[in-house]
């Protein structure tokens, strides 16, 4: 089973870019073996939801200062190591948490293959929708998840 998660926050701007790519993927229609999940905001969610999947995608938004609507492509190794804990608790717990707390706590039921696609966001003001350049990353990251990424339907 193939699991694509969104994450983010709905109410701040383009953060929403993971959970609203989630609804895409709905309204497109998933075909046989996938399923989604809006991983909002907890960490600890998408770390458990990922158990027993065999493949894993997760999106999110990125502030990394860099051209807004630039699509980062990682794999799950190169950012699944834990991040410092210092001050961490249950409302800091993101998604680079998830994976590896996910690879400790979920063992042999951890995803083999996750990859994580990061699209730079121009706005967080809350409130606001995406902005344009993120939203067209969006669409295009949804056609190639769709068209390249998924098994195909079964008929």
């Amino acid at each position: 089973m193939t699991l694509v998660i969104g994450c983010g926050n709905l109410l701040r701007g383009d953060d929403a870019v993971g959970p609203l790519l989630v609804r895409r993927l709905l309204d497109r229609g998933l075909p046989a073996g996938v399923e989604v999940a809006d991983g909002g905001t907890s960490g600890m969610d998408v770390a458990f939801r990922m158990r027993g999947a065999d493949r894993v995608v997760l999106v999110d938004a990125a502030d990394t200062g860099g051209e807004p609507g630039t699509l980062y492509r990682l794999a799950g190794t190169d950012v699944e190591t834990l991040p410092p804990l210092e001050g961490i608790n249950l409302h800091a717990f993101r998604w680079d948490h998830a994976l590896a707390i996910g690879r400790w706590a979920l063992k042999d039921e951890y995803p083999t293959d996750i990859t994580v696609y990061l699209i730079e966001a121009a706005s967080f003001a809350f409130g606001e929708p995406l902005t344009p350049v993120v939203e067209a990353a969006m669409l295009r990251l949804v056609d190639r998840l769709v068209l390249d990424q998924l098994p195909e339907p079964v008929r």
